[in-house]
């Protein structure tokens, strides 16, 4: 497709036949400018002034998920409203430019201003700021006719994710249903709820997804459960693929495919911006899903690639890239630490020890461009 360069490493490389998807996954949803103060020692309280050690900026928001499956080397198309405003200029060239994502079947409208999230980062934590608008139009309208994929990836809480296109009435369906139907597996997640409703009339929709994805704080809400195991269960009665986050406390998944059932533990990492973790959560599972591993590779794999984001500020620019893989499983074997953590990172992660070779020295990394060029945020070193 135009405007997807291929990446450096293709996960998926021996899967690809002439009669395959030209896309791997694709997407939908609202793209904001990510403006980002990184090391802010208090929070701005009013009256005062701040000075931040660093500043980042970045496309966010929908544009996460789709930088992160990309860095991971899937071919992603991203359907999206673009403002003409200088904002939605620069999210555009980076998405399609930088990044090399399609965006086919996004478009750019005058008199409709980009949305906008401003994140502080202090003490562990962040605060946020945005604005915006609704896209000037619906989802249907934009996408049409999806592309073939080999995978689409939702948010499950979105009003009218599953109306039909077309007039109301009509024996259309949706653009998700539409996709399903041409094969692509529907990997599915859902936000805090701002009203904490929690109307669990949401997981109805999962009938019609393969994969749901929550942190643990929000299965349980949905669910109804005390517990992130309790709320696994009773998801993986709804969905053929379950797997709840737990943030430090790991992650629990269960494949009813496969019958295979897993619990991963998190990496030690020192934690310095968890903006777009999630995301990158997503997306490895999404790589691993697709590449056919093992459920407990599936989300080791993304377990690593959530923790090597964690390390970094700025959202998108903190997805990693199968380079990133690499150095970290390299500098890991490398390492003659032999107490019984790294014992069993080396037992866990050894399934890279059949991939890693094949990543080119080349092989995406993380980004450090900003509306400036340059992201003014120091790397962290990671602790392992």
């Amino acid at each position: 497709m135009r405007g997807m360069p291929e990446n450096t490493f293709d996960p998926l490389a021996a899967r690809r036949a002439p009669d395959a998807p030209d896309v791997d996954v694709f997407v939908w949803g609202t793209v904001f400018l990510d403006i980002i103060f990184a090391g802010l020692p208090t929070a701005p309280k009013p009256g005062t002034e701040v000075w931040s050690e660093g500043l980042a900026s970045c496309p966010g928001g929908i544009a996460n998920l789709a930088v992160a499956t990309r860095r991971l080397g899937l071919r992603t198309s991203l359907a999206a409203a673009f403002s003409d405003d200088d904002y939605g200029d620069f999210c555009w060239r980076i998405l399609a430019e930088q990044e090399g994502i399609d965006l086919g079947r996004s478009r750019q409208f005058p008199d409709w201003h980009s949305p906008v999230t401003v994140s502080m980062a202090f003490a562990g934590d962040r605060s946020m700021v945005s604005h915006g608008h609704p896209p000037p139009v619906p989802s249907v309208d934009l996408i049409g006719d999806p592309p073939r994929s080999r995978a689409v990836m939702v948010d499950l809480a979105e009003q009218g994710l599953f109306e039909a296109a077309g007039p109301p009435g009509s024996a259309g369906e949706s653009w998700v249903d539409a996709a399903r139907r041409h094969g692509a597996l529907v990997f599915a997640d859902v936000g805090w709820d701002p009203e904490e409703r929690w109307d669990r009339s949401v997981l109805d929709r999962l009938s019609r997804c393969d994969a749901f994805l929550p942190n643990a704080v929000e299965a349980m809400a949905y669910t109804g459960t005390s517990s992130a195991r309790d709320a696994l269960f009773a998801i993986a009665d709804r969905v053929p693929i379950a797997v709840v986050t737990a943030g430090a406390d790991g992650a629990l998944g269960i494949d009813t495919r496969t019958g295979e059932e897993a619990q991963v533990p998190s990496l030690r990492v020192r934690e310095v911006d968890a903006t777009g973790v999630g995301d990158v959560f997503a997306a490895a599972m999404l790589v691993g899903t697709l590449a056919e591993w093992r459920l407990a590779d599936r989300m080791s794999f993304a377990s690593l690639a959530a923790a090597l984001a964690l390390q970094q500020y700025g959202g998108s620019l903190a997805a990693p890239g199968w380079g990133d893989i690499a150095d970290w499983w390299t500098g890991l074997c490398s390492d003659a630490t032999d107490d019984a953590y790294h014992r069993s990172l080396r037992r866990r992660y050894a399934f890279l020890d059949d991939i890693v070779p094949r990543v080119p020295v080349t092989a995406c990394r993380r980004a450090t461009a900003t509306i400036a060029r340059r992201a003014d945020v120091q790397d962290v070193r990671e602790v392992r």
